[in-house]
């Protein structure tokens, strides 16, 4: 490992066994399951009828009334959690000066403000496009969630979203690290953020027989290391990490949770869902992150 060290020095999540590090952690080591039948809308029309789904959610905090209604959920999602992470960090509450100008933020999301693109799409077809809400757009794209972190928390440094699937969050995570490594940041804000739990989506993975339908016992539908899994299990939420310079992160009194030491990314060009045989993509990533890193597989 060469050049600038980069550590966590922040953390912040909203999920469906707890709306913060610690109750989330505490039901994490109990063993406790976040799946459970959909409540966000009635399944019944659908064959999976289980999610996990963020409970008691509330964005006061961070977004006004009016804000709030012209935020998409998933924004709204990373907003709260980029807000306890910077907490952790000891970051105020707006950055100024140089500190805003060395801090960015990447958010990376899968599906993006799909909620409100639905339901745009939905007046548009009722009502035709002169009743559709001049939000919509602001709303929906994916890279609001980023931006909108760096408007509430005045961020200028680099800003943009990740869009890969399952990977968003990880390739966030990496991306983040690699622009504090290169000196384009001292700060980074990095994660991921969805909120995608719509019967048309369940019905779209559905259809793809790629979920679980364990229905009468959710709890136990997430189980992805089990001979008799049946899928995996949708979930909704937010995540994000501070990443720091070490000596920035030193010299302001920031105590380092933990340090990123290599990142790795590759493609399989195979298969649109599933992994190539062999399973050489994951392998290369992983080689290239310990590569990076200094590191042999001996040492880990």
């Amino acid at each position: 490992m060469t050049g600038r060290r980069v550590v966590v020095t922040g953390m912040g999540v909203l999920t469906a066994i707890g709306n913060d590090v610690p109750t989330a952690w505490e039901a994490l080591l109990a063993g406790r399951s976040g799946v459970r039948t959909v409540e966000t809308f009635d399944p019944s029309r659908l064959n999976v009828r289980v999610a996990a789904e963020v409970q008691g959610f509330d964005s006061s905090h961070v977004l006004d009334r009016k804000d709030q209604r012209r935020t998409d959920r998933y924004i709204q999602f990373g907003l709260v959690a980029a807000r306890e992470a910077m907490d952790q960090a000891g970051l105020p509450a707006r950055l100024e000066g140089s500190l805003a100008e060395r801090t960015g933020a990447i958010l990376g999301t899968g599906l993006g403000g799909v909620s409100t693109l639905y339901d745009g799409f939905t007046t548009n077809a009722l009502r035709g496009p002169d009743r559709i809400s001049p939000f919509l757009i602001p709303m929906g794209i994916p890279n609001v969630g980023a931006g909108q972190i760096a408007i509430n928390y005045g961020m200028t440094g680099p800003n943009f979203a990740t869009v890969s699937a399952c990977a968003t969050g990880g390739h966030a995570i990496g991306e983040a690290s690699e622009t504090i490594r290169r000196d384009d940041a001292d700060i980074m804000l990095a994660g991921g953020s969805e909120a995608c739990i719509l019967e048309v989506l369940l019905g779209g993975f559905g259809a793809m027989r790629a979920l679980s339908t364990r229905n009468d016992d959710p709890a136990a539908a997430s189980r992805p290391f089990d001979k008799g899994r049946d899928g995996f299990v949708c979930g909704e939420g937010a995540g994000v990490l501070v990443l720091e310079e070490l000596e920035h992160a030193v010299a302001r009194g920031a105590a380092p949770l933990a340090e990123l030491v290599g990142y790795g990314a590759t493609a399989d060009a195979s298969h649109i869902t599933l992994p190539a045989p062999g399973g050489m993509g994951a392998v290369r990533a992983a080689r290239r992150a310990l590569e990076k890193a200094g590191l042999t597989p001996a040492d880990v």
